[in-house]
């Protein structure tokens, strides 16, 4: 374990051409990438579907049109945000096999003459909105998993918040061992959730195939037309579906682009589009009923184990955000953008795998605040949304300059990526940015705070 305390670069690992030395490699890396950079858009089928539905209905009664309407928008948000533009784009665009919104600006803002101050503050702003983004993940995904347990007995309520509490204090003394050690454990065990989670959905899209008409795009068109004021609502939480997607390039660095690549389009992707189809299911044969379909539709002796395993998985999912943090302060470290801060190489093998015990500290305290001042994880759900728009938008925007100007790209084709991918992510900033007041303010607190340090 190398220790430097201006966040110097390790030397770079000689690395083997034998080929199957390599495709091993790949596939520990695929495993370790499912435990560490997908643990956070892997549980969101936990609440993000619930809390869509429940915007939509404005109550516990969804109609058929909500129900396909809110199952489209997801699956077309994760092929569009996460599939074509995180994976077949944004994580080309490394900065010296590092990833995160300070790499892109680093990239956009050395491909001019002078350095560009608007590029500077483009990207402070996205890496502080990142920041604010890892103290909510955390808290509200063990949170949601632990009020699992309110499902199977509601005497359980009470020690919601103390549960949490300890969970989340385990998963930050860990830390210390290393994401490479910490993928060893998270890295099975989020294989067998997605497993879990995959045939769960698949289970109840066979018992009513109906379901799988919501791939059509029309479902979406008449969802915003007929009630364009509540489709403006349930955009807001439809973005919970997709969050952890800009922890997909933040963790570039840990695993490389190939791992995180096949990880996405051979289990993860796959696994989450039947276990949404398989709620929207579920929620259709319980006539439009919502309650608590995630876990309701494990019935019997399934229920216990999933809520187990997703207790499991939701503790993992915050490890997306907590690695994502580590590598981008040691980013604004290089950048001179932070003092120096002592950091911990983990791996001999991969220098972006780092510990950095004081941002460790921090996070923790932070996100354990949060636990105890929300209390719930619907409340945190209000919180939740705008940073992580909010640094969608701004890599975005970075994006297009690397495409223009690195990468070369004809304009036009540029500007139409750019277009898609803008309106898109604007239509989920605005449609968050409304819940400021409902505790939308505490993530941009803490960006504040940071833009300010």
């Amino acid at each position: 374990m190398a220790l430097t305390n201006a966040g110097i670069e390790a030397e770079p690992v000689e690395q083997s051409s034998h080929p199957e030395i390599e495709q091993h490699s790949t596939k520990v890396l695929m495993l370790g990438a499912l435990g560490v950079v997908y643990g956070d858009i892997g549980t969101s089928p936990i609440y993000a579907f619930r809390e869509a539905l429940v915007a939509s209905s404005g109550g516990e009664i969804a109609e058929r049109g909500d129900i396909l309407g809110v199952l489209s928008l997801i699956i077309w948000s994760l092929t569009i945000i996460v599939t074509i533009k995180y994976i077949m784009f944004v994580l080309r665009a490394d900065n010296r096999g590092e990833g995160g919104v300070l790499s892109l600006m680093a990239l956009a803002r050395g491909s001019f003459p002078t350095r560009s101050a608007i590029i500077l503050a483009i990207g402070i702003v996205g890496a502080s909105l990142f920041f604010g983004d890892a103290v909510i993940t955390p808290a509200i995904s063990v949170l949601s998993a632990v009020e699992g347990m309110n499902v199977v007995t509601p005497t359980f309520q009470p020690y919601v918040v103390p549960l949490t509490l300890v969970i989340l204090a385990i998963l930050f003394s860990v830390q210390r061992f290393g994401t490479g050690g910490v993928a060893l454990i998270f890295g099975p065990i989020t294989a067998v959730w997605f497993l879990a989670i995959g045939l769960s959905g698949l289970n109840h899209i066979i018992a009513d195939p109906e379901i799988l008409w919501a791939v059509s795009p029309h479902y979406i068109v008449a969802f915003l037309i007929n009630s364009p004021d509540v489709a403006f609502v349930t955009i807001g939480a439809i973005f919970l579906a997709v969050t952890g997607a800009e922890a997909l390039y933040a963790d570039l660095g840990h695993f490389g682009r190939k791992p995180i690549v096949l990880a996405w389009l051979a289990i993860v992707f796959p696994c989450l589009l039947l276990n949404y189809a398989g709620q929207g299911a579920f929620v259709l044969a319980k006539n439009g009923h919502v309650g608590h379909p995630f876990f309701e539709m494990n019935e019997g002796w399934t229920l216990i184990p999933m809520v187990v395993l997703a207790t499991a998985a939701t503790v993992i999912a915050s490890q997306a955000v907590i690695s994502g943090a580590f590598s981008l302060t040691r980013q604004a470290v290089q950048l001179n953008m932070l003092p120096r801060l002592e950091i911990l190489h983990t791996s001999e093998r991969q220098s972006g795998q780092i510990y950095m015990p004081r941002v460790n500290v921090l996070l923790a305290l932070a996100v354990m605040l949060l636990v105890v001042g929300f209390g719930e994880s619907s409340k945190l759900a209000s919180a939740y949304g705008i940073s992580v728009t909010g640094n969608m938008l701004v890599t975005t925007v970075l994006l297009f300059v690397v495409m223009t100007r690195i990468w070369k790209w004809r304009l036009w084709v540029a500007v139409a990526m750019t277009a898609l991918f803008g309106f898109i992510d604007i239509g989920f900033f605005a449609s968050n940015i409304v819940k400021v007041f409902e505790g939308g303010w505490a993530s941009l607190a803490v960006a504040f705070t940071i833009v300010l340090a």
